[in-house]
């Protein structure tokens, strides 16, 4: 788990989405219109800043306040998408429907 520290509260969030056979899962999940909406305002802001950050021709430095706030924007971005409730697979739904009509 990776954490980012700000001068008043530490952030964290998971660096990858992990199943629990231990290998890394690319299941769809379930995001409302709101967690959408949050995810395209924190995706623009992340994409407007590496954009100045490109084209002021910078060179990168760990101790830079602009690449901080794009890592910090960016925790943000998976914390907000790995908090949505993961979609049930074809055949978690199959199980459900048969389950339904025969259980």
């Amino acid at each position: 788990m990776a954490a980012i520290t700000t001068s008043s509260a530490m952030i964290s969030a998971p660096t990858l989405c992990v199943s629990a056979a231990g290998g890394r899962t690319n299941r769809r999940r379930h995001i409302d219109p709101k967690t959408g909406h949050a995810l395209e305002i924190l995706g623009h802001a992340i994409e407007y800043l590496t954009d100045e950050f490109v084209h002021e021709a910078a060179t990168f430095s760990a101790g830079d306040e602009k690449l901080k706030a794009v890592q910090l924007l960016m925790t943000l971005n998976r914390q907000v998408y790995f908090g949505c409730p993961l979609a049930p697979t074809l055949g978690e739904r199959c199980g459900f429907f048969l389950r339904a009509c025969f259980g």
